[in-house]
């Protein structure tokens, strides 16, 4: 409520499925940013574990040669339940992050389909990042691919039949494309061997000098209100005391819908 206000820094998100190379790719764009002298804070979104809900993957090993360095500050984060491939908390935690001067913020999410579409929402640029073997993934996620990518990386490009893969990417594109004032981006990478993260950034960079306000923001924003104004509301109320109403009331003499109207 009373954070600073902060406009210059910027949201760089990337999303992909499993094993598409997000982690390394990022360690690449931070390596990139730290050499322009930027301020970098970053926000890994792991699956939660089922046990304790905490980050599956917290150790993010591939970046651990910038968590000592002084412009760079990496969290990783659980989805807890979260529907959107993102922290339920991540509007609180990105604005944190502006106010505290950070240039960019780097988002990654744990992957891509046609419900975790946050992302999009909350950052200026949105990368999404493919293999050469996706090819039947995308059809499956492809609506949601239209829709959130800025710019796409295809990575891990030094195996077999990547470029026809990018060309055929294209092709598959090339509808969308007829119908925006910017075409899309794909960028080739080799995220282990620090290829394409320099066209990379360059891309990114290029998408946000282009790009208006963010229009799905406003949804992202609305969602999280409604979630806000539920938490306010059943604040009172807890699944564990309903279990507990429930119990004692006896399941032979248990009516759902007038159990629940005295809450209205």
């Amino acid at each position: 409520m009373h954070l600073p206000s902060n406009k210059h820094s910027k949201i760089i998100g990337i999303t992909g499925p499993p094993g598409a190379g997000k982690s390394t790719l990022v360690d690449g764009l931070i390596g990139e940013l730290i050499n322009q002298k930027k301020k970098i804070a970053v926000f890994c979104v792991d699956p939660s574990s089922p046990f304790n809900m905490g980050a599956v993957l917290g150790d993010r090993i591939r970046m651990s040669q910038w968590y000592t360095h002084p412009d760079v500050f990496i969290r990783s984060l659980a989805t807890r339940g979260s529907m959107g491939g993102l922290h339920p908390k991540i509007i609180e935690l990105t604005e944190l992050a502006k106010a505290a001067n950070y240039d960019y913020i780097i988002l990654e999410t744990v992957g891509v389909g046609q419900s975790e579409i946050e992302i999009a929402g909350l950052a200026d640029t949105t990368a999404v990042v493919l293999v050469p073997e996706s090819g039947d993934e995308i059809q499956t996620m492809k609506s949601g691919l239209m829709e959130i990518a800025d710019v796409f990386v295809v990575n891990k490009t030094d195996r077999p039949d990547a470029d026809a893969f990018v060309r055929n990417l294209r092709m598959m594109l090339a509808p969308a494309f007829s119908t925006h004032s910017n075409e899309v981006a794909i960028v080739k990478t080799i995220a282990h061997e620090h290829k394409g993260i320099k066209e990379l950034m360059e891309a990114v960079e290029k998408h946000q000098q282009i790009a208006g306000a963010n229009g799905k923001r406003y949804l992202l924003l609305a969602e999280r209100a409604w979630k806000i104004i539920q938490e306010h509301r059943m604040k009172d109320i807890t699944k564990e005391q309903l279990a507990k109403s429930i119990k004692e009331m006896g399941s032979s003499s248990f009516n759902l819908y007038q159990f629940v109207r005295q809450f209205y």
